[in-house]
């Protein structure tokens, strides 16, 4: 990893591929329209969390941004819909619905559409509270654990439940468990975590109950910073494991605002 203090660096690793779907591909003509409120509706793609629904509900969200319907206030990616909030005193429920019809035929798709980040990560028994337990529940060693983990290319399926809190799909099935069955009352920010099928990155210090492999010194969520999250829907992620001795170095930089990473946009 290069990785400047101080000032950016460019990951220019290739991750995964790119490729083009239609509505055909995955049927978003049965796309249904769902009531959120007065002020809010949903357009579903489906019942899965997969990266092929991912993609059609980025795609939606980036041609209705594209179309800038008035009224439009908002959208909010998920695993598998696409929730739009809307002004009804500018934009009916009816009226929205009649425009974002069109708007879901033929969605080109890309399943790698977003940023790539590589983040430094540290997988020291220190931060990675529960690696050991994660090594003896799946039969692995704790070092194949690490290797599994910082050997993916997970992508961001949503960002939600705190802010900047980002949900990564894509885990090996050799490390998927269940939840702690005694979740933490505290989670450090940065914590990087594991369960069902997914991996998370901790945005701010809050209680938690998924399985802690290791720690990122990098801020995910900063109000200082425009975005305040780092992460958004669509994004690619992989994680470069890194000493404790060096964590704590970028943790420090991090800290003092000096620690700043650039993403390299995927080729269209």
């Amino acid at each position: 990893m290069v990785l400047s203090i101080g000032r950016p660096y460019n990951l220019n690793a290739q991750l995964g591929w790119v490729a083009v779907l239609t509505a055909a591909d995955h049927l978003p003509s049965r796309a249904k329209f769902l009531a959120a409120g007065d002020t809010a509706l949903v357009v579903e793609f489906g019942d899965r969390v997969e990266p092929r629904l991912s993609a059609l509900v980025l795609a939606l969200a980036r041609r209705l941004e594209a179309a800038a319907i008035f009224g439009v206030v908002e959208t909010v990616p998920t695993f598998r819909s696409l929730m739009v909030h809307y002004d009804p005193l500018r934009i009916s429920n009816a009226e929205l619905k009649q425009k974002l019809a069109p708007l879901l035929a033929n969605l080109p798709v890309s399943e790698r559409s977003g940023r790539r980040w590589r983040l430094p990560a540290c997988y020291d028994a220190s931060l990675g509270l529960d690696l050991a337990e994660v090594a003896q529940r799946t039969g692995l060693s704790e070092a194949e654990v690490v290797e599994r983990h910082s050997g993916t290319a997970f992508q961001v399926y949503m960002v939600g439940f705190l802010p900047g809190f980002a949900y990564l799909g894509g885990l090996p099935p050799e490390l998927e468990l269940p939840r702690r069955e005694n979740p933490r009352l505290k989670v450090e920010a940065g914590s990087i975590a594991i369960a069902m099928a997914m991996s998370v990155i901790y945005s701010i210090e809050s209680p938690g109950g998924w399985n802690i492999l290791g720690r990122t010194p990098l801020r995910l969520w900063d109000l200082g910073r425009d975005p305040a999250a780092l992460l958004s829907a669509g994004d690619q992620v992989s994680f470069e494991p890194v000493s404790l001795k060096d964590y704590q170095g970028l943790a420090a930089k991090a800290r003092a605002g000096e620690l700043r990473l650039i993403p390299q946009p995927h080729s269209a």
